[in-house]
């Protein structure tokens, strides 16, 4: 049985655009679903390395509830150079664009769909270029969902380890261990088969290896927190930042918002959810980007189903999912909330507790009485 052939067919009525984007750094791939909706932005995302487009966002925008988010936004999706399906291996002697050269490349991708500004969502190597994007190019970003960020140049430690063991050999465990925690690994045999056949035998190796480099040699975003009376360089954007309990990018995340303005930014902790929340969690993806929309003014009548909002004092939190227990989710401080009549739905506010840190998440064992949260970090 194969029920994604299903969905497919559900989202076959929204056009399909495939364009090679000429940029200042080479041609892009990009595949535009959907038309653009006037001065409404575009979701655009950028996937990680031993991903493409289709293999990173298709479990979430395949999805039945994505398709109520794809009715009112178009969605293009952008190929690293040399990662989309059929890709030509690059001539001997082909400089690979860097981190913050991928981010120079989309204002050529904007100019060429004649798109004003995105809601950018990526992931991992993505997520880096897409913040890198919005720091230089602020009025072009609306929103950003940021899925296992990691604003920081890779370690000593990793750099030497990747340059002793050998590209060639090690490579698909590189990039496995990359994208799925240690549990996962080593439990999740078809999910990891999946993927590592998908890199072994889909991926164009060459081409990949300038991609895993590219992204191993990034530099630090050197971005900062404000604090009153001073304006450092960090997002101005509303910003969503998304990792699985057991994602190996947990502690990259949670050091990520530290250094984002906590009015703008939400933390969201998915339980029960590994590297990849896009395959493991797609209906909770999915149901939190919709609250995310709404907080920014878009979708007032969206439905939902499955998530409860709380509001904190401290305008960022940890949010967590899990099972059927009561949800939580916190918009930033005095952005619209048109999207918060929700009838009968309830919704709690928590000041207890606030000499917390928020490099964890509070766990709760009971049912609906505990929905009731008691500190900034809210885990439902």
């Amino acid at each position: 049985m194969r029920p994604h052939l299903h969905v497919d067919r559900c989202v076959s009525c929204f056009p399909l655009q495939e364009h090679d984007v000429e940029t200042p750094y080479g041609h892009l791939h990009c595949s535009l679903k959907g038309v653009p909706k006037g001065d409404r932005p575009v979701i655009l995302t950028f996937h990680d390395i031993g991903l493409n487009h289709k293999t990173c966002w298709n479990p979430v925008f395949t999805h039945d509830d994505m398709q109520e988010i794809m009715l009112h936004f178009a969605v293009c999706h952008v190929d690293a150079p040399g990662q989309h399906e059929g890709a030509n291996t690059f001539s001997t002697g082909y400089e690979y664009p860097s981190m913050d050269q991928l981010a120079e490349t989309l204002p050529s991708v904007l100019k060429h769909f004649g798109l004003k500004s995105v809601i950018g969502m990526g992931i991992g190597a993505g997520a880096y270029v897409l913040t890198k994007f919005a720091l230089d190019y602020p009025t072009m970003v609306e929103g950003l969902v940021l899925i296992n960020i990691n604003p920081c140049a890779e370690g000593w430690m990793d750099w030497a380890a990747h340059k002793i063991t050998g590209w060639a050999h090690a490579l698909p465990d590189m990039i496995i261990s990359h994208l799925f925690g240690k549990e996962e690994i080593h439990n999740n045999h078809d999910l990891i088969g999946t993927y590592r056949h998908h890199i072994l035998n889909d991926m164009n190796h060459y081409n990949l290896q300038h991609f895993v480099k590219s992204y191993t040699s990034r530099r630090d975003l050197e971005i900062e927190r404000p604090v009153p009376g001073i304006n450092p360089r960090t997002l101005k954007c509303p910003s969503l930042l998304v990792v699985g309990d057991s994602s190996p990018a947990v502690e990259a995340v949670v050091e990520c918002n530290t250094k984002l303005d906590p009015t703008k930014t939400t933390l969201l902790k998915m339980a029960d959810c590994g590297g990849l929340p896009m395959v493991d969690q797609p209906a909770k993806l999915t149901e939190a980007f919709k609250y995310f929309i709404q907080g920014m003014g878009y979708m007032p009548s969206a439905s939902m189903t499955r998530l409860v909002r709380s509001r904190t004092a401290s305008g960022s939190s940890i949010t967590s999912f899990d099972g059927n227990r009561s949800r939580s989710h916190t918009n930033d401080g005095n952005r619209s909330r048109s999207h918060t009549n929700d009838g009968s739905r309830s919704r709690t506010q928590t000041t207890e507790h606030p000499q917390r840190g928020r490099s964890h998440t509070d766990t709760m064992d009971g049912g609906a009485d505990q929905a009731v949260l008691k500190s900034a970090e809210v885990s439902c």
